[in-house]
């Protein structure tokens, strides 16, 4: 006997979700184990990862994830879980990870099956180490953009200022809501606040940052700044794209798959879960005279 993959904790999840009830993720987990895996043995059941987390809960935890990825189940707050309509229709027992993966926005490149599998047979373990590591990063960047998208706008706004100024500018000012002039901050370039950075943050679902926007947005700068970020979560079309090249003041533009690339980088909104240490031979040690 031996453990199930995550994958295959697909249906399980699929049916302790199937009445439509929210529930807490660990609470899931839990029911999960409870009726389908419950009669492993306890050797197995003990098995951890080399962080220290149980390892069924490690993959029935990747499971959920992945299901979330193809819309099948959603966080609809935080901690929860529930099944969506795609995932009541849905005939699980076809489900493979590569048409999960497949609904991803931006994030996976989904290959055939055969291509994936010489990959893995080519890579040396640390490829593979590599490998998981960057699968790991692309799944919480792609939930971190699905929460940015969820998030009240202004506290949207809020995460980009708290953004740049972990990436080394200096304090910003947050602009009235009700009379921002299509300026959501400022934030000083420098400590001393000798160059200012005027901000719009757009936090959209789906819609495009379009032309008129960034013509607002460059309207609404005033003449002590030169300077403007626009971010948005989304994508810009190509006339906004070229109306803030062709701007006489400095426009960049950041999108949702740039914005949270940084927001990981910088570590805002993200914590570090587990790190592992790896080890390789020493050597200088065995060369050492006095051994």
């Amino acid at each position: 006997m031996e453990l199930p993959k995550f994958n295959d904790t697909f249906l399980p999840i699929i049916d302790i979700l199937r009445d439509g009830r929210i529930i807490p993720g660990r609470e899931l987990i839990r029911l999960v184990e409870e009726k389908f895996y419950s009669d492993l043995p306890v050797e197995l059941l003990s098995q951890t990862t080399k962080s220290g987390d149980r390892l069924l809960e490690n993959r029935i935890a990747w499971g959920k994830s992945y299901l979330k990825k193809g819309g099948l189940v959603h966080y609809p707050q935080r901690g929860f879980v529930q099944i969506t309509e795609k995932g009541r229709s849905a005939k699980v027992e076809s489900i493979s990870i590569d048409q999960l993966e497949s609904d991803v926005i931006g994030f996976y490149q989904p290959e055939d099956g055969n291509s994936k599998k010489r990959e893995i047979e080519s890579s040396s373990p640390q490829d593979l180490i590599d490998t998981g590591i960057e699968q790991i990063e692309n799944n919480v960047k792609n939930e971190l953009l699905q929460k940015l998208k969820l998030v009240d706008p202004y506290s949207f706004e809020k995460v980009i200022l708290i953004l740049l100024n972990r990436m080394g500018y200096g304090e910003f000012i947050e602009t009235s809501k009700s009379r921002d002039g299509g300026i959501d901050g400022i934030i000083n370039e420098d400590q001393l606040g000798l160059e200012k950075i005027y901000i719009q943050a757009k936090r959209y679902a789906d819609n495009k940052v379009r032309e008129p926007e960034i013509r607002n947005f460059i309207g609404a700068m005033s003449g002590d700044t030169s300077k403007g970020i626009f971010v948005t979560t989304t994508e810009f079309d190509d006339n906004a794209k070229k109306k803030a090249k062709e701007a006489h003041h400095t426009i960049i533009l950041v999108n949702g798959l740039r914005l949270v690339e940084l927001m990981y980088k910088f570590g805002v909104g993200v914590q570090v879960k587990s790190s592992y240490e790896v080890k390789t031979l020493d050597n200088d040690f065995f060369e050492n005279e006095d051994i």
